[in-house]
């Protein structure tokens, strides 16, 4: 078996490299050129054990030879970012790279994206109890933050794209929604149409792919409504459709812990995954606040609003969205937020509302809130 496995590895194709790659930039997730000694200490010891890292942080994603493949650092499945396993001439293992953005980092900053960590110290002490390391008696004072390449790169880019996207009212955006059973647009200002958003083909993209379609792009806000990225849907013209892309949505920016927000927050709101998921639920609960994650890692990431009372996690019925809203869950738990996690029918509510239809989607929804939210959230339509 071990042969068999040396041989697979030898076989398997090199990821992208040089020319393949956008500039390179690394990951912004911590600050300053160098770490203290003890962070460098826990980079080494997670780098001599990365595979057993990638397969825990990254489980979304496989081995292929000298490489693990994954989707982002962020856990979403594909093959855009790969994480070297084994020293090699390239560079030392625990380094990864993300082919369609170009970011690059070590195994810390995996760790930060994936478990949705609020600073550098609590980044450090997720890796000491993933390595059995008993807790450092002084913590590292935490660092100042200093500006990034990468993240003035991300800031401008999104400025651009910002600025080249116009009301989503009437446009081919509205009709994607539209044909995923959602009409109600009241509230939906994190939501903008880009006529011919640029698109970077990945390794697992067609040759000769298209590298402009149009596309609905969401603003990502932090609880005070702070701009920290976006998150882009292609969509093909034709059909109304996603685009047929290997990655038809792409995030961009400070992600983790914030959303696509709905609605101003007060007492209570309703967090889920996916953009479309929020907007089934607000088909029926246009005054209720919801706020979209973007994915299921995000979501386990989610940072709730202050003063919050009663939250509502909508699940998606898959491992990774279980997951991710029981995560939520028990850390709303330990903030003392009433947290409840409201479950489709089929896979999400936005199949409920294609599938079911919207009188039995009322129904399943009803069943699951409060007395005092039925009757102040359900009863509400769009005009």
């Amino acid at each position: 078996m071990a042969g068999e496995r040396s041989s697979a590895a030898l076989s398997t194709p090199e990821p992208p490299i040089a020319a393949d790659l956008p500039v390179a930039r690394p990951c912004s997730y911590f600050p300053g050129p160098t770490m203290d000694q003890p962070a460098t200490d826990i980079a080494r010891r997670l780098a001599a054990r990365a595979e057993a890292v990638c397969r825990h942080y990254l489980s979304s994603g496989r081995r292929e030879g000298r490489y693990w493949m994954v989707g982002d650092m962020r856990n979403t499945p594909g093959r855009s970012l790969y994480v070297r396993l084994v020293d090699m001439e390239k560079g030392p293992a625990g380094k990864w790279t993300d082919a369609a953005t170009g970011e690059h980092g070590d195994l810390l900053d995996i760790i930060a994206a994936t478990q949705g960590t609020r600073g550098f110290a609590e980044t450090l002490e997720e890796a000491r109890r993933f390595l059995a390391l008993p807790p450092e008696d002084n913590p590292p004072h935490p660092v100042r933050e200093r500006p990034r390449a990468g993240r003035l790169d991300a800031h401008r880019s999104i400025a651009r794209m910002l600025g080249g996207t116009r009301s989503l009212a009437n446009s081919i955006a509205a009709d994607y929604l539209r044909g995923r059973g959602i009409t109600c647009f009241s509230g939906c200002d994190a939501l903008r149409f880009h006529p011919r958003l640029s698109y970077r083909p990945g390794p697992d993209d067609v040759p000769h792919t298209h590298r402009h379609w149009p596309a609905l792009v969401a603003k990502v806000t932090d609880s005070d409504g702070q701009l920290t990225g976006i998150h882009r849907t292609w969509i093909d013209p034709a059909t109304r459709m996603k685009a047929p892309l290997a990655s038809p949505r792409r995030s961009l920016g400070a992600i983790a812990g914030h959303a696509v927000r709905f609605g101003r927050t007060r007492d209570v709101m309703i967090a889920g995954e996916g953009i479309e998921t929020i907007l089934s639920l607000r088909d029926l609960m246009p005054d209720m606040p919801m706020a979209a994650a973007t994915s299921s890692s995000h979501l386990a990431a989610f940072f709730p609003p202050s003063g919050l009372k009663r939250l509502y996690v909508a699940l998606d019925r898959d491992e990774a969205g279980e997951q991710a809203a029981r995560k939520l869950r028990d850390r709303a738990h330990k903030d003392g937020i009433g947290t409840n996690i409201l479950t489709p029918m089929l896979g999400d509510f936005n199949e409920d509302l294609v599938q079911l239809g919207k009188d039995q989607l009322a129904r399943t929804i009803a069943d699951q809130l409060c007395i005092a939210d039925q009757d102040r959230f359900l009863p509400s339509s769009c005009s």
